[in-house]
């Protein structure tokens, strides 16, 4: 008897407890976001291009004359200066065919020598009648061909002097040297498959980049013509190919007038101090050209999602969030978005935690920052107040 009175006691506390529950009002928290109103302002955008690095001067060297290397007076990456030996090609049969022209030389100049003696007795006999006209003009003749001998040998002797001089292979201008595929003992001559080096003159690095025909045109239209938009771009941007920016800043100096009808680009070339060494003529990188936007829409990138590769933003319409894909931009390393369609100044959108909301979520604006230190002080007693004036009601 007990035992059921207990059961129902305990039955019974359940069922006030279930209805004292049923009784406690529910309490819902309205969620507050960060909203922003669209608004014009203005934006430097920064567009990349792929970019080839290539010294003011990258100068193959081919040797003028055949032989055996016999010194290779420079190493690679070496810098040096104009008229600078580089190699040296066996001297021994270039010495030789200079004497030997040297002594053909000699040897005209003493054919000359005499047949200009007997011109002159040929001349002395003929106005005496003791020689004919015919011998005069033979005399003459042997003369004319004497002059002629020397001066050709003279000539191979000025090839032979300079195919010895060749022997030395010298830097045409200042720079770095490049690799050195041929070494001592090898046989080289004009027509090598590849040059014994390259001189590349590094002190100003030239980068070549392409941009396509559209683009070309835009940077016309901003600038009113190819010679004004080289006049008057700012200074342009080089990142490595380690992702690095390089330090100094560079020109563009010329735009090729000529689109290349296979792959629809322009060639553009920029000019980059390189006084640190750092650039070496063959590497890559990227040229960041900065374009200036006024009047953009910038918005945000936490205020966009992305749903199948196309962006949307939640507008604020009637308190209530709406989805409206937009098309943009990236600014500043993808931070923000210039807005190019999809949105208008003036509209309201949701700046912060997009991706929580759903379609027709009710938005409540962030309000203001918390009261000042004093103003919260004072709250605590007014709530007080109230507590007691309740209390005595209920008394």
């Amino acid at each position: 008897m007990l035992s059921k009175m207990k059961q129902a006691g305990l039955l019974a506390a359940c069922a006030l407890a279930a209805g004292g529950c049923k009784e406690a009002p529910q309490v819902q928290v309205a969620t507050e976001y960060e909203v922003m109103t669209v608004a014009p302002t203005d934006r430097t955008l920064s567009s990349a291009y792929s970019a080839t690095i290539r010294g003011r001067q990258d100068i193959e060297i081919y040797p003028q004359v055949s032989g055996t290397l016999t010194k290779v007076c420079v190493v690679e990456g070496q810098r040096v200066k104009k008229d600078q030996p580089l190699f040296i090609i066996d001297q021994v049969p270039y010495q030789a065919a200079l004497r030997t022209a040297e002594a053909n030389v000699a040897a005209a100049k003493a054919s000359l020598a005499t047949a200009q003696l007997t011109y002159d007795s040929k001349q002395e006999l003929y106005k005496q009648n003791v020689v004919s006209e015919f011998d005069l003009n033979t005399a003459e003749n042997s003369l004319l061909a004497a002059k002629a001998q020397l001066a050709q040998m003279q000539a191979q002797e000025v090839n032979a002097r300079n195919n010895l001089s060749y022997t030395v292979v010298k830097s045409p201008s200042d720079g770095v040297v490049g690799t050195l595929p041929y070494r001592v003992g090898a046989l080289v001559s004009s027509s090598l498959p590849q040059p014994l080096t390259t001189v590349s003159d590094n002190s100003d690095m030239y980068i070549y980049f392409s941009m396509n025909e559209t683009q070309l045109l835009e940077l016309i239209r901003q600038y009113g013509s190819k010679d004004e938009a080289l006049k008057q771009m700012p200074e342009i941007e080089l990142t490595l190919s380690d992702k690095s920016q390089y330090a100094q800043k560079g020109k563009i100096e010329t735009i090729s007038g000529v689109i290349d009808p296979s792959t629809g680009t322009v060639s553009l070339r920029a000019v980059f101090p390189n006084g640190g060494g750092l650039l070496h003529s063959g590497g890559t990188g990227n040229v960041v050209i900065p374009v200036e936007r006024t009047g953009a829409l910038v918005i945000p990138q936490s205020a966009t999602f992305e749903i199948q590769d196309k962006r949307f933003v939640y507008k604020v319409v009637d308190g209530k969030a709406q989805s409206a894909p937009v098309a943009v931009t990236r600014v500043n390393g993808g931070k923000e978005f210039i807005v190019d369609e999809g949105l208008a100044s003036g509209e309201v959108i949701v700046a912060e935690g997009v991706g929580l909301l759903r379609e027709g979520t009710p938005i409540t604006p962030k309000t203001a920052p918390a009261a000042a230190p004093a103003e919260a002080a004072a709250a605590p007693a007014d709530t007080a107040a109230t507590a007691a004036d309740n209390q005595t009601k209920e008394d």
